[in-house]
């Protein structure tokens, strides 16, 4: 039997993952800015910022800046239904799988050359992601891409979670941030089981996405605007703060 100090092994886990999320902060800095210079320009504008998460965790991306507390009122989460691990893990990840799916998912939303769409996959290879950012690019839309280049690039490319055009999500975006996961996402190895454990793309997305707020909510106000942000509904006076924007996107956001 093997001995293992679980304490250790906590405080290795916390370092590995406060070490990735530092690096996608210190290490992209330019394309960041990039970024949310175009995101600035959609809540500048009054338009929205859309995020679509295909794939059963990267559902979560999409949600962590969407209805927050502390984000953006003008972002909208596209939450569609087929890839949901509410509606069965397994169906989750056929569905991620199937080709052409993630276009009809975008085509369903309208977008347009107006709008800005965030497609977020820890992988980056998954048939409904590449399908969604190639409908949106065909629609005029702009995209930025929330994906780890060094997965996308070292997975097969007869991997069956592949799109049959073999691309990346990196390749089809008109920004990539990067988000450093390695392949197979788990971070830590333990004596005497032969899989890795504890994940870290939901907090290598989750870091990338506010960074990418807080930049955007810095530029706005270099400009004089100030964008509208939500306050916790559970934190004093939060419903009466909300309340005085929720007219402007009520019908405007789907998810609302």
């Amino acid at each position: 039997m093997t001995d293992i100090d679980a304490d250790a092994l906590c405080r290795t886990y916390l370092v590995r993952v406060q070490e990735l999320m530092a690096a996608i902060v210190d290490e992209q800095t330019g394309v960041f800015d990039r970024a949310a210079e175009r995101l600035a320009d959609q809540v500048a504008a009054d338009r929205l910022i859309h995020v679509y998460g295909p794939g059963g965790h990267s559902n979560l991306a999409s949600q962590e800046i969407f209805f927050r507390a502390g984000g953006l009122m003008h972002v909208a989460a596209i939450l569609d239904e087929g890839t949901l691990l509410s509606n069965g893990a397994l169906r989750s990840m056929a569905i991620e799988r199937l080709p052409g799916y993630g276009a009809v998912v975008i085509a369903d939303r309208d977008l347009g050359p107006e709008d800005l769409l965030i497609l977020v996959n820890a992988y980056g290879i998954n048939a409904a992601l590449i399908d969604g950012a190639l409908e949106a690019r065909r629609r005029g839309c702009f995209t930025i891409g929330v994906s780890s280049r060094r997965h996308a690039s070292e997975t097969a490319p007869d991997h069956p979670a592949r799109h049959p055009s073999k691309q990346n999500l990196h390749d089809v975006v008109d920004i990539a941030i990067d988000t450093m996961v390695p392949v197979g996402d788990a971070l830590m190895r333990l004596p005497g089981l032969g899989e890795p454990i504890a994940a870290s793309s939901t907090f290598a997305n989750a870091i990338a996405l506010n960074t990418l707020v807080l930049r955007t909510v810095a530029k706005l106000l270099a400009r004089g605007v100030e964008p509208p942000v939500w306050r916790s509904g559970n934190a004093p006076g939060g419903d009466t703060a909300n309340a005085r924007f929720l007219g402007r996107f009520r019908h405007r956001v789907r998810a609302l």
